[in-house]
């Protein structure tokens, strides 16, 4: 494993810096909060404000029982007693209900802000998640989502609770000395400021290390997930795996453990400047009380406000800290959501610029508008190559199928025929050039019209972890509750017999990630993948990615035999390195280097004795 990149050096603030970035996202975060729950929100307001009053009332009734006390005054004593009793009794309960508060609250801010970062991921582009630097800042928005933004907010609610404690506490202790309240509360800063670098650091750390956060990730799914048990068995990865992990988790623990001793020891020493200052007050008050120039009650009452004031205003510049670490990882939660919002407004315009969308309902008319020559999938000159790639994958292809034709691509791995069906089905737009569709460009369908008119099965289909009646039914998202079109899929699909060998047939769960769930075979999972397909009745164009990759001869031969009928009128793409396949299509196009190199019948294209007679020739030669 490659060591790790250097990591860029950390510029240093002033505080006055470092507090205008503490505040930086306050406000969107209160917008959110307010947003999940006005009420909660409200309530965490008002608690806040009435226990923040407490604290000096229970010192000022600390020092009234004092002084009754020394004035030899029971009922006085007693009166004041009850009193700080009640306070206590308050400033539990308070305590308790801010608790109460911040825990629904945060249940609930954290269901919305994650709601907010799957919506939107829901509306990015297939190009958005293969863009690594997009990836991560995914995956760090996730990371954080369930707790910082609450955490910022209920931090700032403390804080305020922290400003208003401490006034109180101030105005008790202005009578004694105002230098030595100054005094007491600067003394608390040096380890504020290192707590908030200190901070910043390890922001700075986990950000740093983002992609081999997600490599840990990935290694820890792979020797732990049933989808890779039997390779990992089977060739003995789990060595190496647990190697490269052991490795990544090994670094993280030492630069952890580092930062974390430093942060430690430094603002450890710091904060014995506060402690020496308390007690160089404390000493001064007893000097005086000992004197006879303080009263008991009072040096008990400045005794109790000094260190409760000091705490309070420890408290506040620690919850400046916190604030300044929970707006740090706020900032990869926004960049995120701005990010996203962004990419989804230019996609937004990109489809306005070409021109209106059509409405689902008018898709079927839209498409008779134009003349039957125009009817089918038109590719105008069309390049593309993945972003920040140099080298083009499709490059000015220039192609028309038209409505109702049978098509199969063929040609070398990496020739680009799933890029290409990923543009015909808008997954991916072009770089340069158009996709039309029925003589529209791609961009100015609606996007739930244009889906509709296609059923996709791609290679790397899914397998998902649910019922096989939903692992079925997701192929049409609205018919999912409809048996009797299930079951038409199940049979168009060639998947009877996997559902017939089920106790529970259709509502059999699948996959072992749940209880009584059945794992099934690559074919099988294959056969419930063309199924899935077919659940689209309504749609008229069929694209099918290498669809019977894992099925044997005979199945294969079965299920495109029915293919062959219920396609019957529609539009079909096939990629296929199969040629018993490949020649039950109209028309072959072979694909070469993102470049449309020939294309003909079978019969046309062995007559040309190029690539394609090439490749079958080899592969006959196999089976010779």
């Amino acid at each position: 494993m490659s060591p790790p990149p250097a990591r860029p050096a950390e510029p240093k603030k002033p505080l006055p810096a470092l507090i205008r970035e503490s505040f930086a996202y306050l406000g969107r975060a209160l917008a959110l909060v307010w947003r999940s729950s006005q009420a909660l929100t409200l309530a965490l307001a008002l608690l806040t404000l009435f226990a923040a009053a407490t604290p000096p009332a229970v010192a000022w009734a600390g020092k009234r029982i004092v002084d009754a006390v020394v004035a030899r005054s029971r009922s006085a004593t007693l009166e004041w007693v009850g009193i700080e009793l009640g306070l206590i009794v308050l400033q539990a309960t308070l305590g308790r209900g801010l608790s109460l508060v911040r825990a629904v609250l945060a249940s609930r801010l954290g269901t919305d802000v994650n709601l907010a970062i799957l919506e939107r991921a829901v509306r990015l582009e297939l190009r958005d998640f293969e863009d690594p630097e997009f990836y991560d800042r995914l995956t760090r928005a996730r990371r954080e989502a369930s707790s910082r933004p609450v955490s910022l907010v209920t931090e700032s609610f403390s804080l305020v609770q922290g400003v208003l404690t401490l006034l109180g506490y101030a105005l008790l202790l202005a009578a004694f000395s105002v230098w030595a309240v100054l005094g007491l509360m600067l003394a608390t800063v040096p380890a504020t400021i290192a707590e908030m670098r200190y901070s910043k650091s390890a922001f700075r750390l986990r950000n740093w290390r983002s992609q081999d956060s997600r490599r840990l990730m990935y290694l820890e799914y792979v020797l732990a997930n049933d989808e890779h048990a039997k390779e990992v068995k089977l060739f003995g990865l789990g060595p190496l795996f647990l190697g490269r992990y052991r490795a990544l988790a090994e670094r993280f623990y030492r630069e952890d453990s580092r930062l974390a001793a430093r942060r430690a020891i430094v603002t450890h020493l710091l904060s014995l400047l506060a402690t020496f200052a308390f007690y160089g007050a404390y000493a001064a008050m007893a000097a005086l009380a000992a004197l006879g120039r303080l009263t008991l009650g009072n040096m008990t009452l400045y005794v109790l406000a000094f260190r409760s004031g000091q705490q309070s205003f420890q408290s506040i510049l620690s919850g400046i800290g916190s604030i300044y670490e929970h707006n740090l990882y706020m900032s990869n939660l926004f960049e995120y959501l701005d990010t996203a919002l962004a990419r989804e407004t230019e996609s937004a315009l990109a489809n306005g610029a070409a021109g209106a969308p059509l409405l689902a309902g008018n898709a079927a008319r839209a498409a008779l508008d134009v003349s039957a020559e125009e009817r089918g999938i038109r590719l105008d000159d069309v390049s593309f190559r993945y972003p920040g790639k140099p080298d083009w994958t499709i490059r000015h292809m220039n192609l028309f199928i038209p409505r109702g034709q049978s098509v199969a691509l063929v040609g070398p791995n990496g020739a680009g025929k799933t890029t290409l069906v990923k543009l015909v089905t808008r997954l991916y737009r072009p770089t340069e050039g158009r996709v039309l569709l029925d003589g529209k460009d791609l961009d100015a369908w609606d996007e739930a019209a244009l889906l509709a008119r296609f059923g996709v099965v791609f290679q790397d289909f899914n397998r998902y972890q649910l019922k096989l009646r939903e692992n079925v039914g997701v192929g049409s998202v609205e018919h999912l509750e409809d048996d009797a079109r299930v079951v038409r899929a199940v049979e168009r699909g060639g998947a009877e017999t996997v559902v017939s060998s089920l106790a529970s047939g259709i509502e059999t769960p699948l996959g072992r990630w749940f209880q009584d769930g059945v794992e099934l075979s690559g074919g099988q999972w294959q056969k419930l993948a063309l199924s899935r397909a077919f659940m689209r009745e309504q749609a008229d164009i069929l694209v099918l990615d290498e669809p019977t990759a894992a099925l044997d001869a005979e199945a294969e031969h079965a299920v495109f035999e029915r293919f062959k009928t219920l396609a019957a009128g529609r539009t079909t793409i096939i990629i296929s390195h199969r040629f018993p396949t490949v020649r039950m299509a109209d028309r072959i196009l072979v694909l070469e280097q993102g470049a449309l190199t020939e294309e003909g019948t079978h019969a046309e294209l062995l007559a040309k004795d190029g690539t394609y007679a090439h490749l079958y020739r080899l592969q006959a030669r196999g089976y010779s």
